[in-house]
């Protein structure tokens, strides 16, 4: 079912939005890494752990769940199609696999957010929670990937998406 031009253009800003957003909570977090990591003063590292909490599970889950159902109801809704386009196919899987990877590290989260909130925790207990700044880089790379797909739209059909565009291409000539 195609949406209508303005179901389209709303759909397509939420979609937008939610992923731009998305880079950003990404790279906000990699500031927070990057204190954690460099920090010598206590309450910035509990303060960095507890703000890496409420992004995490405030804005990082929320954006990339939305980034996800935004992304396949565009790629349902729009001539696009969910299985005609290779790229529409990475898009989707690199979406799942990094929103998957996000949610499976909340364990991580609650735990680090678990130690730095305890007042009696020391700062050596703090410091070696370390912090995730790969996990956040490697999510940062993938996002930008995602993006690249989005703006370039490499060539490449699938066989379903050639076939319905043959189709098309007969109904057309009728």
């Amino acid at each position: 079912m195609k949406m209508s031009t303005g179901l389209r253009k709303f759909a397509l800003i939420a979609h937008i939005t939610i992923s731009v957003g998305w880079i950003g909570a990404v790279i906000a977090f990699i500031a927070l890494d990057v204190a954690v990591i460099t920090s010598n003063d206590s309450q910035l590292l509990r303060s960095s752990y507890l703000e890496m909490g409420l992004i995490y599970w405030w804005v990082l889950v929320p954006l990339a769940i939305g980034a996800l159902v935004t992304g396949f109801a565009m790629s349902l809704g729009t001539k696009w199609g969910l299985f005609h386009h290779y790229w529409v196919i990475f898009k989707l899987v690199l979406t799942s696999l990094a929103t998957v990877v996000l949610l499976s590290y909340s364990q991580t989260i609650n735990y680090m957010v678990k130690v730095a909130r305890d007042p009696v925790t020391s700062f050596d207990d703090i410091s070696a929670l370390g912090g995730s700044l790969v996990h956040s880089v490697g999510g940062l790379a993938v996002l930008l990937m995602i993006m690249i797909l989005s703006v370039y739209k490499p060539r490449g059909m699938t066989r379903y998406g050639w076939n319905k565009q043959q189709e098309l291409r007969q109904l057309s000539k009728e």
